[in-house]
């Protein structure tokens, strides 16, 4: 029999032949190793489940063995069963998963920057350990704070990455990487493909009996955003009836927060604010609850907008202001420009047009990679600016910019409105015929509300999901528009 010194050097030496931790002989050598420093035979540690014949095959490496067995012969050689079968103390697994526990809670508590350091060295120890299910949380957590910094490319690259690791897993668990990559895609202005992505998913849970309630939870409450920004209420009313009715199945107190807080943007459209404002007072109390500071911000940021639409607009812009430092203080650079423009509409209808229009020009700034739909409403705000001084000729330049960059987007509800402004603008300046062309294009934006993909509405879950809940009104009030978490009002 060899020594264990003499296994470890074999299996160290035959590593550049078979790297895959998990490959069969690669385990094979583990368990030889293991078994010569215990001293035992083969017949030994196979009994009395197996033969002594099958741990020989094993250790040849001619065979990958089960669960059960790997089980069985991991607690014959007092080892832990994930230690057998990749080759890594179990402990490091363990503190791997803490440490992303640890990030998890700076992303939620500090700046994304710094919470990106440490889901980069997570991911890095994962890869070098053959931890796929802590490499795909680390990439999700890197999707995160991408988000959070307004980096797009990189936050769908990171999404995807996800989605390739868990390709094999049931698509509950790959839930979130797709809800993730369509975030991204919307708050580039990406609204169809975002919606495509939304709604495919949730027909397969849905086809496939795989309806877990988390999972259509997270995907029912993201999809609002993008119906509403495409002007198809009644879609967004309906995904949010059906959050509503799968809410108590769900243990997650952030991920129903999450529901309530998308959920006030269809109660706002169909005309219900102190519904709306009464579902984000829910979100708030978990929020706080759980030290979710940029949920927390989203929630002031959405307040502001609710109060806002009721024209109490200084309340609005205390709101707003308070969204916005907290949403700078954790360098989350894209909401915070975001914020900026609901904050700009509010300081213009209070008659501070100079302050308005100096946060819309530093949005601008960023480039519209960073979402299209408000670099749109940005320039929107700034015709409306150059309109109320007089200035046409400026007011039709922002005009023109903002409807190419939501044309792109597909935002249907904005560019109906847009077309609007412009319309009145050409008519006021003597341009009829250019006029009738605006109104026109506008006409045409409003002649398909609800239409999304290319395909019907997302099948429905069972049945029994629905039961004691009714569908939140859909009304003429126009759909609180923007990026996927929050609203944007530019009317």
């Amino acid at each position: 029999m060899d020594g264990p010194a003499d296994e470890l050097a074999d299996e160290r030496a035959d590593g550049s032949a078979d790297t895959a931790a998990d490959a069969p002989a690669a385990i094979g050598r583990r368990v030889r190793r293991l078994r010569a420093e215990r001293g035992l035979t083969q017949k030994q540690l196979a009994d009395p489940l197996y033969s002594a014949a099958y741990v020989s095959t094993l250790e040849s490496g001619k065979v990958r063995p089960s669960g059960p067995a790997l089980r069985f012969l991991a607690e014959r050689l007092g080892v832990s069963y994930e230690e057998l079968a990749t080759g890594q103390p179990a402990h490091l697994a363990t503190e791997l998963r803490l440490a992303l526990t640890d990030a998890g809670r700076t992303l939620a508590t500090g700046p994304a920057d710094e919470a990106a350091e440490h889901y980069r060295r997570i991911l890095a120890e994962a890869e070098r350990l053959g931890l796929a299910d802590v490499r795909a949380e680390a990439l999700l957590g890197l999707g995160e704070c991408a988000l959070e910094s307004g980096e797009l490319p990189e936050a769908v690259a990171h999404f995807e990455a996800a989605e390739r690791l868990l390709e094999g897993e049931p698509l509950p668990r790959r839930a979130r990487p797709i809800r993730g990559r369509a975030v991204a895609l919307l708050l580039a202005g990406e609204l169809r493909y975002a919606c495509y992505l939304l709604e495919s998913a949730i027909d397969e849970l849905n086809a496939s009996g795989l309806a877990d309630p988390e999972a259509l939870v997270l995907l029912y409450s993201a999809v609002i955003g993008p119906y509403l920004d495409m002007g198809a209420q009644t879609r967004a009313a309906h995904a949010a009836e059906l959050a509503l009715s799968l809410a108590p199945r769900v243990a997650d107190p952030a991920l129903v927060a999450g529901m309530h807080r998308q959920v006030a943007r269809t109660l706002l459209a169909g005309g219900r604010p102190a519904d709306a404002d009464a579902s984000l007072a829910k979100a708030q109390a978990v929020y706080r609850q759980l030290r979710l500071g940029t949920d927390l911000a989203h929630c002031h940021w959405m307040r502001g907008y609710v109060l806002a639409q009721d024209g109490e607009l200084l309340a609005a812009e205390a709101e707003l202001r308070t969204a916005r430092e907290m949403l700078a203080a954790r360098r989350a650079v894209l909401y915070t420009a975001q914020v900026e423009v609901e904050l700009a509409d509010v300081l213009r209808r209070l008659g501070r047009a100079g302050e308005a229009a100096e946060l819309l020009s530093e949005l601008l700034e960023l480039g519209d990679r960073h979402g299209a739909v408000h670099a749109g409403g940005a320039h929107r705000l700034l015709g409306l600016i150059a309109e109320e001084r007089g200035d046409a000729g400026s007011a039709e330049e922002h005009y023109v910019r903002a409807l190419a960059l939501l044309e792109r987007s597909g935002a249907t509800g904005d560019l109906a409105d847009l077309c609007r402004l412009l319309g009145d603008l050409l008519r006021r300046t003597g341009r009829t015929e250019a006029a009738l062309d605006a109104y026109r294009t506008g006409l045409g934006h409003r002649a398909a509300p609800g239409t999304t993909t290319l395909g019907p509405a997302p099948a429905l879950p069972p049945s029994p999901a629905l039961h004691g809940h009714r569908p939140p009104r859909s009304g003429a009030g126009g759909a609180p528009a923007g990026q996927p978490l929050e609203p944007r009002s530019h009317r």
